[in-house]
């Protein structure tokens, strides 16, 4: 199973990859757990990323791309695999299904985590706070949420184009919301 997660920020996505690795048994990949992982351990592409974060630049899409190619043809990820946090934009969902077509990997499903934005505000605040983080201010939530949408519309406009997307309701205990995606991804099987 090859699943692309999506959601905003504060959706729960970290939490339901966690859990799904788990029950389909295929790899949870965080481009940024990658990244930091590159840097971490020095790797060619790792200190290229270092180089231009010590700068203060976002790391590039190539540079992104060129650590998922790397991840996704190791060995664990020969029956699937979660993207967690990417693709973000259109260029990047351009980028990753050229690659995946690369590689004999195609995207199986895209899973969107659906809140409301003002449950995301509130969940993202009260992480703030127990976390002791200033910099999620609800005016700063609803900037990245906005961010978010605008960048993210895209991505989604794209899968549901392919007939990749699930839209799952992202309200509920960690269990039903889990339910919710395996089932959409018994329905994908069933009807493909």
């Amino acid at each position: 199973m090859r699943l692309v997660l999506l959601g905003a920020p504060g959706s729960g996505k970290g939490t339901q990859a966690t859990r799904l690795k788990d029950a389909l048994g295929v790899p949870h990949i965080s481009t940024g757990d990658l990244l930091r992982a590159a840097v971490a351990a020095g790797t060619p592409l790792g200190v290229q990323a270092k180089i231009v974060m010590d700068r203060g630049e976002l790391v590039s899409d190539d540079i992104v791309l060129g650590m998922l190619e790397e991840r996704l043809t190791a060995g664990d990820t020969g029956n699937g695999f979660i993207l967690d946090g990417y693709p973000r934009n259109s260029t990047q969902t351009g980028a990753l299904d050229e690659l995946l077509a690369r590689l004999g990997q195609p995207v199986d499903i895209a899973v969107l985590l659906d809140v409301d934005p003002e449950l995301l505000i509130s969940r993202l605040a009260g992480r703030a706070q127990a976390e002791g983080r200033s910099d999620d201010s609800p005016e700063t939530v609803r900037k990245r949420l906005n961010v978010y949408t605008e960048q993210t519309a895209p991505v989604i406009d794209f899968y549901e184009a392919a007939g990749k997307l699930a839209r799952i309701d992202g309200v509920g205990s960690m269990d039903e919301i889990t339910a919710r995606v395996l089932a959409a991804i018994a329905g994908l099987s069933t009807s493909g």
